[in-house]
């Protein structure tokens, strides 16, 4: 499969990402919903910290999941919310596929 979120030479860290194929629709996803198959990869991921320092999210901004939070303009949406909607996340959004 295709890399679909990172450039054609990821740097090692990102290579190593759960999230690496994934769709950059889920993770950039601005809703738990459909950004539940990212949250659910970074659970288990091995690069979180690296993923977080070098996203920034808070100074850049950020849309979508980083380090195990969804973040919306660069705040971490309601950690709550964001694990009831993922624990409700139909079937097609726990497997990243639609259809």
């Amino acid at each position: 499969m295709e890399n679909l979120l990172f450039p054609i030479d990821p740097t090692p860290w990102q290579a190593a990402a759960a999230c690496a194929g994934l769709s950059p629709s889920v993770v950039f996803a601005r809703r738990a919903k459909e950004a539940a198959p990212a949250l659910r990869a970074c659970a288990g991921c091995p690069v979180r910290r690296q993923c977080e320092s070098a996203v920034a999210p808070a100074e850049s901004y950020f849309d979508g999941v980083c380090a195990g939070r969804l973040w919306r303009n660069g705040r971490p949406a309601d950690a709550a919310r964001v694990a009831k909607a993922v624990a409700l996340a139909p079937a097609f959004a726990r497997s990243g596929r639609r259809g």
